[in-house]
């Protein structure tokens, strides 16, 4: 078997590591950093966690803080703008996915004058302006180790992956004390896209043992603790177990791809905005439902990995506790199906053809282990409108 790996150069982690950012720029000689983040890390001071180490370190940075929950191609191109306007050698990505995502996308966007539409898959960006180190704040994405970016185009509502060495971070800092004070409903959707990236790392037709080790690891960490970590916010264990699980779940998917459940997540974040991790959250049971006939021992194994299911399960029974255990931490996280979350009927009918054709267009359904065509997808697309079960 052939595959390649693709990783960060270096990762730092644990409790207070992002305090020794000034430490980590020194490695690879820089000294200019231009901070991407969001006004509400910079509103509750929490990017003071970064911008008074590295000024103690005498290193003065920037800060570009009009990032939004789902970037779109305006936000990336006005970051661009303040990245060309300064002396500037790296970015340091800090916050949620949103932040790390935009600073990404700058590093790639700022190497031609191109719009985003030019850059999205399947063209390959393996080449980025500027290096990123990337600080998260929530155990989500796993995006400060990932090769992959997300944006939306914000005239046609389409959300635009990019794809490529451009988009991974030099170095990551994962400092689960950055955590602590996250929200309940960013814990719950944040921990349920972590599980989803593993899981679907797991199962993707691009897996490989490098990818599947990881996803295993991280499942293992995910399941026990996601709850915890919902229920009891300030329990450093479970959140120093997330934090971990996230990332390695993050890395594990950079390396096998997501499928069918982010393929069809994407058009609803576009469309709705509905944050990515909670979108993926409404369509995991669904999704895994439709899919666990054509993998089943994988999805088996996941579920025993996860805690679902008894190593001494049969393969189906721990099938179908997995697809069960999924629906009950979205009632038990209190994730709403897209009617609960606010969405028009009249206006999901209507767009529900154009996101089947946006899914699959995006390529990832093509990773999923039973390859759906448009039909199955609108069909699941009516699925998860009134249940997640």
């Amino acid at each position: 078997m052939e595959f390649n790996i693709a990783s960060p150069r270096y990762i730092l982690v644990g409790g207070g590591t992002a305090g020794r950012i000034a430490e980590v720029l020194g490695k690879f000689g820089l000294s200019r950093p231009l901070v991407v983040t969001d006004p509400m890390m910079v509103s509750l001071g929490l990017v003071n966690r970064i911008l008074e180490p590295l000024a103690k370190a005498g290193i003065t940075a920037g800060v570009f803080s009009d990032t939004i929950p789902e970037p779109t191609d305006t936000v990336v191109a006005a970051g661009c703008q303040v990245l060309k306007s300064g002396n500037y050698d790296c970015l340091i990505g800090f916050g949620g996915g949103s932040p790390i995502d935009t600073a990404k996308a700058m590093a790639i966007l700022a190497t031609g004058d191109a719009p985003m539409s030019a850059y999205k898959v399947p063209q390959v960006n393996d080449h980025g302006a500027l290096p990123v180190i990337a600080i998260p704040t929530t155990a989500r994405t796993g995006s400060a180790a990932t090769r992959f970016t997300v944006s939306s185009d914000a005239i046609p509502d389409e959300k635009m992956l990019i794809a490529g060495l451009g988009a991974l971070p030099l170095a990551a800092i994962v400092d689960y004390e950055l955590t602590l004070s996250v929200p309940k409903r960013t814990t719950a959707d944040t921990g349920i896209d972590a599980l989803s990236h593993a899981l679907e790392a797991y199962v993707s037709r691009r897996a490989t043992p490098y990818s599947d080790a990881l996803a295993v690891a991280a499942m293992e960490l995910i399941g026990p603790n996601l709850r915890q970590a919902y229920l009891h916010p300030t329990n450093t264990t479970a959140r120093e177990a997330m934090m971990l699980g996230a990332l390695q779940a993050g890395i594990a998917f950079s390396n096998a791809s997501v499928a069918l459940v982010h393929g069809m997540s994407r058009p609803i974040g576009a469309h709705f905005h509905v944050p990515h991790g909670l979108s993926n959250a409404m369509l995991l049971p669904a999704v895994t439902r439709f899919s666990i006939p054509a993998a089943l021992p994988r999805y088996a194994e996941a579920s025993r990995r996860i805690g679902f299911a008894r190593r001494n399960d049969s393969d189906e029974r721990a099938a179908d506790l997995l697809a069960d255990g999924l629906a009950a931490w979205n009632t038990d996280l209190s994730v709403p199906t897209p009617r609960g979350f606010g969405i028009d009927p009249a206006v999901w009918q209507a767009k529900k053809d154009l996101m089947a054709d946006q899914a699959l267009a995006s390529g990832s359904p093509a990773n999923n282990p039973r390859i759906p065509d448009k039909a199955e997808i609108i069909a699941l697309y009516d699925a998860v409108w009134g249940a997640n079960a």
